[in-house]
């Protein structure tokens, strides 16, 4: 067994140093990925005396901004951090360099990180360097660990977290019996979504929403994030039906377009599309639900880590079916719709009995406007 899998519970009184920490992780929100959120606090003879975040990359790592904004000589201080400090250089030096010319004498660890160039090795230099290291207990860690989800899940399965985002009525139907859709929720909700977008590496739907909606899925809430910020946009299209004149290509040049077909997908109308910018990825899979884990798995080598799943319910289906949603959010709108040819919100093989039915781990309920928003957490990381 390791040392990281030996964890120290760190003393009740560092609990509030901790949970600073994470509440300055969250200040990077929507900016740092690749990268995770972290926060640290530097604190000497019981007073904080520097703090800092890690706000995205190439910018300081948390614990050199933290150890750089000390109104005091750090040596002797405990450094209190949401993750575990690196030992590798990438586009900033390692952490624990800083940590140990600093001179401080206690660092206490929020969560570990699962990455393959991190998993303990700064604890241990830190260690060696003659510093003590002590570990959260686990509500903590489990809160510190929920800040980092689509880097965890990254970082463990090379693939991106998954959220499906999905609008219904009050009866199950994410459109009519027309296929009318818009729109279910309301003015408030849609603005939200745009705020999610804005925070995810990608945006992803499939060919019939792409086709019914003609959308443009970029991020239309000003000062939401950078511009720099804006998502990747995804179409799952086995068949590379994406019309030419459609908005996701005409516009490819000014965001990412990526398609994710299977192999029968015509050569021409692959060719066609790349032609016009978009990134053609053919991926091979027996079934729909094999062709979405391929589909991942190359999202993922291209450094996405989150995916915001918008639709439609065949989609959402086959995600499911592949054990690919992460978390769901549904908005919820007090309409009724009708209909026996009207649609659900997921569609796909499904479960044979309620057994075997998912059940999510968390689940959170808010208010928007008119809507109600069901924010559930099906697995983690």
């Amino acid at each position: 067994m390791t040392a990281l899998t030996i964890q120290t519970l760190a003393p009740e009184r560092d609990a509030v140093h901790l949970g600073r920490t994470l509440e300055l992780a969250q200040r990077g929100s929507g900016r740092t990925s690749p990268n995770p959120l972290v926060g640290a606090v530097v604190v000497k003879d019981g007073r904080p005396i520097g703090e800092g975040f890690h706000s995205g990359p190439g910018e300081a790592h948390a614990e050199a901004a933290a150890l750089g904004a000390c109104g005091e000589d750090p040596a002797g201080a405990t450094l209190y951090v949401s993750l575990e400090p690196c030992a590798h250089h990438g586009r900033t030096p390692p952490c624990v360099e800083a940590i140990l010319a600093a001179g401080v004498e206690r660092v206490v660890i929020a969560s570990d990180d699962p990455s393959a160039m991190a998993s303990g090795r700064g604890p241990e230099l830190l260690r060696g360097g003659g510093v003590e290291v002590g570990w959260a207990g686990e509500e903590v860690a489990r809160s510190a660990r929920l800040l980092n989800q689509p880097f965890r899940k990254h970082a463990l399965t090379g693939r991106p977290l998954v959220v499906f985002k999905s609008a219904l009525t009050l009866d199950g139907r994410v459109a009519t019996r027309t296929g009318d859709s818009r729109w279910i929720s309301s003015e408030e909700s849609r603005a939200r979504v745009h705020r999610w977008r804005a925070e995810a590496d990608a945006v992803a739907v499939g060919i019939g929403t792409a086709i019914a909606d003609d959308p443009l899925l970029t991020v239309r809430v000003e000062g939401a994030v950078e511009a720099t910020r804006a998502p990747r946009r995804v179409v799952f299209d086995s068949r590379a039906r994406l019309p030419a004149r459609s908005r996701l290509v005409q516009s490819a040049a000014d965001a990412p377009v990526i398609l994710i077909c299977s192999p029968a997908a015509p050569r021409a109308a692959r060719e066609i599309l790349a032609a016009a910018g978009v990134e053609v990825i053919v991926s091979e899979g027996e079934d729909e639900a094999a062709r979405v884990g391929a589909g991942l798995d190359a999202l993922g080598d291209r450094g996405v880590q989150s995916l915001l799943l918008e639709g439609g319910p065949r989609l959402g289906g086959a995600f499911l079916d592949a054990g690919e949603i992460d978390a769901l959010r549904v908005f919820v709108a007090p309409i009724l719709a009708g209909g026996r040819d009207a649609r659900g919100v997921l569609e796909g093989r499904g479960v044979a009995s309620i057994a075997d039915a998912d059940r999510a781990l968390a689940v959170e309920v808010e208010r928007i406007g008119d809507d109600t928003l069901i924010d559930a957490r099906v697995r983690e990381w």
